[in-house]
């Protein structure tokens, strides 16, 4: 128990997790865990002062480009067309699928020249409140990130130079930039658009966003116990904590591969393997986890917690001390899901537009 503790508190103190008490474990605290099933209004008002926890608000539109419906038609056209690919065949929507929670229901995506890529296809709900895009978080805006694929060679293989042209090439185009931009077709107007349009993908307003604006009938008496395991016991909230549930910071969780995450992008060797915290808004709806797409179900998810991991070498330190193992009881692990599953909410589906030069 010191042990764990006192990797909490190093958490709290180089990393910015939470410090407060619900953080703390209360493994063995049969006392405190009675409290909740014996003292549910008492739960509720801890769980409901809980700094990590606030419910989700607006996602946040830059000045100089607002949202206007002439933005967000062209974004959503431009999300799915194959034609802003080097064979003409795949399309944002290839790997972020309405239908499939906007990703591809694949372990890894399916690389341009055949064969599996590295990655699992990362869901793009509520991509618009994260601070930085991607598992390695290379990209610091959807701006940025919406021409990352486009040009990666094992993604859309198309240069944006002849992407652009093409464009100018095909009726109709030209006249819907023009109405969006007053420049007309260029990388940063694309570019524009697409983050536009992914700005709607949002799952908000979940009986947990009820629950904490103060709807006590929000959440069942399984799911409220739950949530008080996901800020106490199984550690969640220390890493999955305010708007959208990611602290928007990069771990090692264990995952034994071989993939160099953060640090591809920052060279500094404490960041080798990390990846960012996903959120977890639209969580049902996309499955395979984790950015290998290794756990296909939530319930290994939380059971790859329960059993402390892999026992990857470069896994992350405080990581180490807190599921070493977690211990959770198959009825925890019942309470723990059934609040999960509380975030899967109802993404919005957006259908195929017609695309311009198509009948």
């Amino acid at each position: 128990m010191k042990k764990r503790l006192l990797g909490f508190l190093l958490c709290a103190a180089l990393a910015g997790c939470s410090g407060d008490e619900e953080a703390v474990p209360h493994e063995g605290n049969e006392e405190r865990w009675a409290s909740v099933e014996g003292n549910l209004e008492g739960t509720i008002e801890r769980l409901r002062s809980n700094s990590a926890l606030v419910p989700l608000g607006d996602v946040q539109i830059p000045e100089n480009t607002p949202m206007t419906p002439e933005l967000i038609e062209l974004g959503k056209i431009l999300f799915f067309d194959p034609r802003l690919s080097g064979n003409n065949e795949v399309s944002c929507q290839t790997c972020h699928d309405p239908t499939l929670g906007y990703g591809d229901n694949k372990q890894t995506f399916d690389k341009y020249s055949g064969g599996e890529g590295a990655r699992n296809s990362p869901t793009i709900i509520n991509s618009g409140y994260y601070t930085s895009l991607f598992w390695d978080g290379r990209a610091v805006s959807l701006e940025e990130q919406a021409l990352g694929p486009i040009e990666n060679p094992d993604e859309m293989n198309q240069p944006l130079d002849e992407l652009i042209e093409e464009l100018k090439g095909i009726e109709g185009y030209e006249d819907l930039f023009l109405l969006a931009f007053d420049e007309g077709i260029t990388e940063e107007n694309i570019s524009k658009a697409l983050a536009a349009f992914q700005r709607l993908v949002v799952v908000k307003d979940t009986p947990y966003d009820q629950f904490l604006l103060g709807e006590t009938d929000a959440l069942t008496a399984a799911e409220i116990k739950g949530l008080d395991l996901f800020t106490g016991k199984a550690f969640c909230s220390t890493c999955h904590n305010g708007q959208n549930l990611s602290d928007n910071n990069y771990y090692n969780i264990g995952i034994n591969t071989k993939d160099e995450g953060r640090f591809a992008v920052t060279g500094e060797p404490g960041d080798l393997g990390r990846m960012r915290t996903p959120g977890l808004y639209g969580i049902t709806h996309t499955a395979p986890y984790m950015r290998d797409g290794s756990l296909a179900t939530l319930e290994e998810v939380i059971e790859y917690y329960n059993r402390g991991g892999d026992g990857h070498p470069n896994t992350s330190f405080f990581i180490q001390q807190f599921m070493s193992p977690l211990n959770l009881s198959e009825d925890e692990q019942a309470d723990l899901l059934s609040f999960l599953q509380v975030l899967g909410g109802e993404p919005p589906i957006f259908t195929k537009p017609v695309l311009p030069g198509t009948d």
